[in-house]
Order: C-alpha cells, then sequence, then structure tokens
C-alpha cells in the first residue's frame, strides 16, 4: 500500500491555518488563513514554493472552488475568534496576473463562514452548512447557489443536519455534505466542550430530485475541518480535529459507488484546517494546524500517489 510522502521543497509557504489550498492548471495555491499573508505558490513538478500577493483583507475558514481561471473564496470569515464575522463579499484571486477582486454580494441574511463549498458540473457553486457567529452561536444547515456568470444566489432546502467546519463534495449528480461539528450549540457558554460537538451524519443531496436524505453509513471517526479530495468517485477525508488535543492524521475514504467507509494510509503530519488538492493520480496537502486550535501552524506538504495504493 501507497504511503504519504512529506516532500522536501525548495522554499518555503507561510505557517497558516483555517486556509484555503487549491490546484489550477498545474499549480497549487496556498492562500487566506488567520492573519494577512501573501499566495503561497507550489510547483509540483519541481517541488519548488514561490509567492504571490497577499488578499485585500484577511479572509479564513474557507472550501476554495476553482472557477474557469480564478480562485472563488466564498462561506469566508474574517477577525478574531470566537467572534469571527461572516464576508460580505465573494473573494476572487486571479493567479495569472497575481491579482485579487471582490466578486457577487451575499444576501445579508445567509452570510456565514466555514462551510462547505464545491463546483457542480451544472455551473453553479453550492454552497452548505456554516455559522454565522464566528465561533460563538448560529451553527446553520443553509443550502444555497450562485450563478457564477451572473452574480444570481438562489435558497435551497436546507441539509438535514446543521454544522460547520464541514467540507462537501461533488460526485456525480450528488453532493455529500459530512464532517464538522455543530460550534454554535454552546452559545457562547463553554469553548472547551466546543470540538467535541462533532457530527457523524453524512448528508446527500440528490440534484435529480432536488432532495436531501441522510446515508446510513457515518463517519467512522467524527473530526471536523479535514481536508477533502475525490480520485476515482472515492471520497478522501483527511485530518481534522474534535475535542482531543493532537488532530488527527487518519485519512478515510467514502467509496459513493459501494457506499461504505474505509481507512487509507495516515498522515506523516496529523493537521486541520486546511484543504487537499488532487493531481496527477495524487492527493496533497499542506499547512493546517497540529493540535485542537491553532497552534502549531505547520508548513509541510505531503502527497499521497491514490493510482498506486
Amino acid at each position: 500500500m501507497a504511503t504519504w510522502k512529506t516532500l522536501e521543497c525548495i522554499g518555503a509557504p507561510h505557517c497558516r491555518h483555517e486556509c484555503g489550498f487549491a490546484e489550477l492548471d498545474g499549480t497549487f495555491y496556498l492562500f487566506g488563513g488567520r492573519r494577512v499573508q501573501p499566495v503561497d505558490i507550489f510547483d509540483p513538478k519541481t517541488k519548488t514554493w514561490r509567492h504571490g500577493s497577499p488578499p485585500p483583507i484577511e479572509v479564513h475558514h474557507f472550501q476554495p472552488v476553482v472557477v474557469g481561471a480564478e480562485i472563488w473564496m466564498l462561506g469566508t470569515m474574517k477577525g478574531l475568534f470566537p467572534r469571527e464575522t461572516p464576508l460580505d463579499t465573494i473573494l476572487i484571486y486571479a493567479p495569472s496576473s497575481d491579482t485579487w477582486k471582490t466578486g457577487p454580494e451575499i444576501p445579508p441574511e445567509r452570510r456565514r463562514g466555514a462551510c462547505g463549498c464545491a463546483m457542480h458540473s451544472d455551473g453553479w457553486i453550492y454552497v452548505v452548512g456554516g455559522i454565522v457567529d464566528g465561533h460563538y452561536s448560529g451553527t446553520q444547515a443553509w443550502f444555497d447557489r450562485i450563478n457564477p456568470a451572473t452574480g444570481e444566489w438562489q435558497i435551497l432546502p436546507d441539509a438535514p443536519n446543521k454544522r460547520d467546519h464541514a467540507p462537501c463534495a461533488i460526485v456525480g449528480n450528488t453532493l455529500y455534505f459530512f464532517g464538522g461539528r455543530e460550534s454554535g450549540r454552546h452559545n457562547g457558554q463553554d469553548f472547551e466542550a466546543m470540538p467535541s460537538h462533532t457530527i457523524g451524519a453524512v448528508d446527500l443531496y440528490d440534484f435529480a430530485t432536488g432532495t436531501w436524505s441522510v446515508h446510513p453509513e457515518p463517519l467512522p471517526i467524527e473530526t471536523a475541518a479535514g481536508g477533502t479530495g475525490v480520485v476515482n468517485a472515492k471520497i478522501h477525508y483527511v485530518g481534522g480535529e474534535s475535542g482531543r488535543l493532537e488532530a488527527f492524521n487518519e485519512m478515510q475514504i467514502f467509496d459513493t459507488i459501494s457506499g461504505v467507509w474505509s481507512l487509507g494510509p495516515p498522515l506523516n503530519r496529523a493537521r486541520h484546517a486546511t484543504n487537499c488538492c488532487v493531481y496527477d493520480g495524487k492527493l496533497w496537502i499542506a499547512a493546517g494546524s497540529g493540535a485542537r486550535g491553532g497552534a502549531p501552524e505547520l508548513t509541510s506538504i505531503e502527497c499521497l500517489d491514490i493510482d498506486g495504493a
């Protein structure tokens, strides 16, 4: 079985967590997180890091979406723990020019952060879950979509379970919403217990029927803020955090054909609060935090040869 490899690189990214990690045209972009920092740009062929321009504002807690030649950030937050605030507009990065711009406005009544976001083949970006008041209160089951070409925003039926710090993935004509937690359950009363409010249920949205259901197989190890990548109709959910001090190094794999979860090779470095990239038959993960909360922030990058696993 293939194992994760920690890469020896030329240069290094900035340490960061609650960040985005995305691939576009064979290049990886690591951006956002707490504090305003330059974009870190990685060439997987030469294993070289270089730096781009910083975003105009702090942006964190998001799942980036590639839209054509741009990377969109929506369902994001800014500010300090525990009362972070959601951004009122979409933030867009153009790698070809290394420039940032403001995208469409998000309806005031649907603004939240720590959402799951994914692009469907119908050309719409789907946004699910999230929390309206940082880590304090207001976890939601909201489900929306936006048309990048027109900026049109549509409200869709709520997911079965409210959650934040949860990714989503689209495989075929189904959206899978899993992991995460209900950070707002404590309503600002018990921050120590908050990371333990994880959600095991796997919510499925059928684009053909426009309906939600809950899969009978829950997430085996309940964690929030793991990275996600889809390879060969299998969803790979990597790392994460919960109530324990150390982050998770486990990789949980959901076969969307058989509907069964399994465990894959563990990470070399446990981490959460980052994303995964899929490129060249491999799964890649970088940065994040090695323990519950925000420290230590990491700079390492690992890859797993899925085709060779």
